[in-house]
């Protein structure tokens, strides 16, 4: 009888040997589920957020349907802010919007710190979760979620998603001490959010860092990666693997490898046999491109294959997208990908 020490995940993410190639989602919880999209209905998504039934039957639904081998805990990368009092909310088709944008010491020094006594229902779903994932698949580790504070400090200062993040550089550059004060405070933030996930019986944690890509190497080091550092090192106390990922983050993934991080992710724009040597002896996660599942089936496993054995090479590899599911993804054809991967000779 296997524990949930010796999953096939956890191995991975220390380095050992594993019995499979270990697979999981990102964004396997939701938009590409019908049963998602059922639950769902008329039910606002920061609400459904702050739920724990809601949580846990979300984060549970592609753990029952694809047997992936990890599960990953269903929030929102401004879920912490909303927690402690930011005036914002997810528009649909939009993304996160802010009602009053981040411009002064003053803005950043009206941020509260965040407490668990302030997330009841993350510690509550994560308690349920670890009881109901114990008995799936001889034991199924939960993955704790939160976003970097880069990602964070952008939709903060932009006052919603931005492909140019024009304003957060001109903070950046310009006002430093407001910056630095920002990335301290939504560290914090990022660093409770993790830890009362991990406190209440997450095995891992992920740090999301959606527009780290939009950085040089010199900025990301000056402006960024001491903070995401400090979310990590925080949290690799507690003694839980840590997963650092970026999106099109080619040119920094030593550096947030660097920060902290047991498992560097990859988007898929980066072949592993690339990635590898840049991260150091440290684990991989990825990175099959998202849209290979709308190809064929053999030309999806075959892709897979690729990466499988290019992932070889490394400490461990963890499979996974190159990116999060996109919605309108066939969850038939994501069934068929986990078994590929899970099947997959090793030897």
């Amino acid at each position: 009888m296997t524990t949930l020490h010796d999953s096939a995940f956890l191995k991975a993410a220390r380095g050992e040997t594993v019995p499979h190639t270990p697979v999981w989602f990102m964004r396997q919880a939701g938009r590409s589920l019908p049963e998602y999209l059922k639950l769902r209905e008329g039910i606002a998504m920061l609400d459904s957020c702050a739920d724990p039934e809601l949580i846990v039957e979300i984060t549970l639904q592609p753990v029952r349907r694809y047997g992936v081998d990890a599960a990953i805990f269903f929030s929102d990368i401004v879920l912490p802010l909303k927690a402690v009092g930011v005036d914002l909310d997810i528009v649909p088709g939009v993304g996160p919007v802010v009602a009053n944008p981040v411009r002064t010491l003053a803005d950043v020094d009206a941020i509260p710190d965040l407490t668990a006594d302030q997330i009841p229902y993350i510690t509550a779903a994560v308690q349920g979760l670890v009881g109901e994932l114990a008995g799936i698949n001889g034991g199924t580790p939960l993955i704790g979620f939160a976003g970097a504070p880069f990602t964070v400090a952008s939709y903060l200062v932009e006052g919603g998603p931005s492909k140019e993040h024009a304003k957060t550089k001109a903070l950046m550059f310009g006002a430093p001490e407001v910056w630095d004060a920002l990335m301290r405070k939504i560290s914090g933030i990022s660093a409770a959010f993790l830890e009362t996930q991990v406190a209440a019986g997450a095995s891992a944690v992920q740090l999301f860092d959606s527009w780290a890509g939009a950085l040089t190497p010199g900025d990301y080091v000056r402006h960024v990666q001491p903070h995401s550092a400090r979310v990590l090192e925080q949290v690799g106390k507690l003694g839980v693997p840590r997963i650092h990922f970026g999106v099109g983050t080619t040119n920094l993934l030593d550096l947030m490898g660097e920060a902290g991080a047991d498992v560097v992710g990859v988007d898929w724009r980066t072949p592993l046999d690339r990635a590898i040597p840049m991260v150091g002896d440290r684990a991989v996660q990825g990175n099959l491109d998202p849209t290979l599942v709308f190809a064929p089936t053999e030309v999806m496993t075959a892709r897979a294959a690729e990466v499988i054995e290019a992932g070889r090479a490394a400490r461990g590899h963890i499979f996974n997208l190159g990116h999060g599911v996109i919605p309108s993804t066939d969850p038939d054809q994501l069934a068929r990908l986990t078994e590929f991967v899970q099947s997959y000779p090793l030897g």
